[in-house]
């Protein structure tokens, strides 16, 4: 006889789920953002009209917090504080972190230029050239995220983008975050704006008298975000999606369902909107970790716990039991996570199964932990099932390819035969006769070089 299910954690039993039911562990917080889009509407237009004035009314309003129009972007007094407020351990790991960040991005960066020929006295290729700005959203509402401001930052500057600015919500009392400005500074970025939410969106999108309008947003945001990243999409790039938390943790038989409890924990304690589920064949793993959970949260704080417990607890997380691992894998691949991490003696036997995740870390002694502060590849990734068609933040987030292309005068013959065959086919009349007796005729009277 199989053991009671405790209350506070939801156990889906594949098996005896319908595919409206399996559907519907599928969907994230921010599936259906109507409501979202009605309530921020007004709010972009307020600040595309008022700027400044809006964004410090819009503070007092939704915020409770009183901002000094002429302090959103914080100056240098406000960093030198950080420093001296901020324990030199977490400057440390700060400095450890950024270090791990910047070495990865560095070695993910295209070359300047590349070229190859073609066809004889044909050449093409891509040259790769930063944007000329972006701003890097980093959230506080449930914490304050320095890892955050790294992640975004510091794949800018090795791009070399010349412009690079961080927008974060102001604390309860209106301050910056210290760690925030640390991490922002270390990273090699001196523009900080204390504005959030849909708020900093629009003031980024349209640009104010402090805020500078930028072409790019990136980084994870709450619904509020999402929404507005969505409605002003046509104004500027609104990068990676990137939502509420999420993660699945893939165990087989030969996990130990203590370990995958303590890693499931990581992403549901973000808050009540994230998602995290442990996904496993073996009824053992599964009893192991439930039986796990409580005792972790006994050693969490009461917010934390409150968050983690009502993501485990509902229809957004908990334990899934599969028949087998190719129904587990299954899935993995149609929730496609934002974070995936493989439970198992032999986690590469399963990697070749996976197909849609933002990251997927491998083994016992690579919990998420590790790839959200210190490890080197990024953690801001697509969430909301994104994985499918999005990658995770980049270097490549932060640059623009530019196509090249040079023939010779050799080589320029036996393309431009082929390309009037075809534009004339399509009826293009000028192309054509681009590459025609015309263009012969003109290269003739040229005088040699």
């Amino acid at each position: 006889m199989n053991p009671p299910i405790p209350p506070s954690v939801a156990f889906h039993d594949l098996t005896q789920l319908g595919a409206d039911e399996q559907a519907a562990l599928l969907r994230r917080a921010e599936s259906d953002l109507s409501p979202f889009l009605r309530q921020v509407q007004p709010i972009i237009d307020a600040v595309r009209a008022e700027g400044d004035a809006a964004i410090v009314r819009l503070a007092r309003d939704i915020d409770q917090v009183e901002l000094p129009i002429a302090g959103l972007a914080a100056a240098e007094a406000d960093f030198d504080r950080a420093f001296a407020q901020l324990d030199p351990a977490v400057v440390a790991a700060i400095e450890y972190a950024a270090e791990n960040i910047r070495c990865f991005h560095a070695a993910q960066k295209p070359e300047a230029m590349w070229m190859k020929e073609i066809r004889p006295g044909a050449f093409a290729g891509d040259r790769w050239s930063p944007i000329p700005s972006v701003a890097c959203y980093v959230p506080r509402g449930k914490g304050a995220f320095p890892s955050v401001v790294l992640m975004t930052t510091v794949p800018a500057v090795v791009a070399g983008v010349p412009e690079i600015c961080v927008v974060t919500p102001p604390g309860p009392g209106g301050d910056f975050d210290a760690a925030t400005l640390v991490a922002a500074k270390i990273a090699g970025v001196k523009t900080v704006y204390r504005v959030g939410g849909a708020v900093a969106v629009a003031a980024v999108a349209y640009g104010t008298q402090t805020v500078r309008r930028c072409v790019k947003i990136v980084g994870p945001g709450s619904p509020w975000v999402v929404a507005a990243k969505r409605l002003l999409a046509g104004v500027l790039d609104t990068g990676v999606p990137a939502g509420p938390s999420e993660s699945i943790v893939l165990a087989d038989d030969s996990a130990d369902g203590r370990l995958a409890a303590l890693d499931l924990i990581i992403e549901s304690e973000h808050g009540p909107d994230s998602s995290a589920f442990l996904v496993t064949a073996s009824r053992a793993v599964a009893e192991a970790a439930r039986a796990a959970i409580p005792g972790f949260w006994a050693q969490m704080g009461e917010q934390r716990v409150g968050f983690s417990s009502t993501v485990l607890g509902g229809r957004r997380g908990g334990i899934v039991l599969a028949p087998d691992m190719d129904a587990a894998c299954a899935f993995a691949n149609a929730y496609a996570p934002e974070h995936l991490l493989v439970h198992s003696d032999e986690p590469f036997r399963w990697l070749g199964r996976l197909e849609h995740a933002g990251e997927i870390l491998l083994g016992r002694h690579t919990p998420i932990t590790l790839g959200n502060f210190v490890l080197g590849p990024n953690a801001v990734l697509p969430t909301s099932g994104w994985a499918r068609t999005f990658s995770p933040l980049s270097t490549f987030d932060y640059m623009k390819r530019t196509g090249i292309g040079y023939v010779t005068s050799a080589g320029y013959p036996e393309l431009a035969r082929h390309a009037r065959v075809l534009a004339t086919y399509e009826g293009f009349d000028g192309h054509a006769n681009a590459v025609s007796e015309i263009r012969d005729g003109l290269l003739a009277k040229e005088s040699p070089r």
